[in-house]
Parts: structure tokens; C-alpha cells; sequence
């Protein structure tokens, strides 16, 4: 079970070189159900989410370089092209600070993943954040590969 919040950042940190980052491509064999193929640095998976907002399913499992190479050319819609920077929010959060590259430049968003429902719904965001946009399911990163 995933359990997360997502904001739209208002401006970064000066200091994100300070923090682990982590380069990113992802693209959607399907978004209904949404079936992703990831490139996380040198770790590549395929992921299994269910319909949601704030609360979904999410299996994953792992892939080899190759069959993810395989997978790729399958994809529906853009690869998404990201910078993951992982910022400790206290508490025992974080905060993944996606940046997004190329075509959904200069897109910003920040997700935080929660044990339950009751510390999503508590959560104080810090100031650097912006809107909420949990549940606009138009920040998924599903949606946005078919923009």
C-alpha cells in the first residue's frame, strides 16, 4: 500500500547538491491499470498501481537492463525524464523532490510517503512547498506521459 502526498513546489532549496539524487526515466505500458517500467539509476523495475489518489496499491518488481530495453519501445506516450533528490523532512519523512527534464521542464513536485492515513492527513508541509495537488490526478506521472 502506497500512501502519499503531492505538492507542487514554489522554489527549491539552495542547497540540493547537499542531498542524494537519484536520475530517473520512466514510461507507461498501460494507465488503466497503470503498468510502469522505471530506469532508477542503474536499478530497473516494473510497477503495478491501482486507481487512487492519496491511498493505492503499488507492487513492484524487478527487471533486468534488458527487458527493461525491451519494454521501452512499448511504452504509451512520452518517457518521463526526471532528477529525484531525497530531502529528510523530520519525523521520519522525506520529501522526493522530483525535477522534471525535457518536455515537462520545468516542472517541479514533491512527493512525501506516509505509514498511515492519519499522518497524511496531519502532515504541515514546509514553507518551500506549494499547493497540494494530491488529489488532482492530473500530477500523476501517469497522466502526465500522455500530455
Amino acid at each position: 500500500m502506497e500512501i502519499e502526498r503531492k505538492y507542487l513546489i514554489k522554489n527549491t532549496p539552495d542547497n540540493l547538491s547537499d542531498f542524494p539524487c537519484r536520475i530517473m526515466e520512466q514510461g507507461y505500458l498501460n494507465t488503466d491499470p497503470v503498468i510502469r517500467i522505471r530506469k532508477d539509476n542503474d536499478n530497473y523495475e516494473l510497477t503495478y498501481k491501482s486507481k487512487g489518489l492519496m491511498v493505492r496499491e503499488e507492487y513492484n518488481l524487478p527487471l533486468t537492463k534488458e527487458a527493461y530495453g525491451h519494454l521501452l519501445s512499448k511504452i504509451d506516450g512520452r518517457l518521463i525524464k526526471k532528477r529525484r533528490y531525497m530531502l529528510p523532512l523530520g519525523e521520519g519523512l522525506t520529501a522526493e523532490l522530483d525535477i522534471f527534464e525535457g518536455e515537462l521542464a520545468p516542472l517541479i513536485l514533491a512527493e512525501v510517503e506516509f505509514p498511515d492515513e492519519d499522518s497524511a492527513f496531519s502532515f504541515i508541509p514546509p514553507d518551500w512547498f506549494g499547493e497540494d495537488v494530491t488529489f488532482s490526478g492530473k500530477y500523476h506521472n501517469s497522466f502526465l506521459s500522455q500530455c
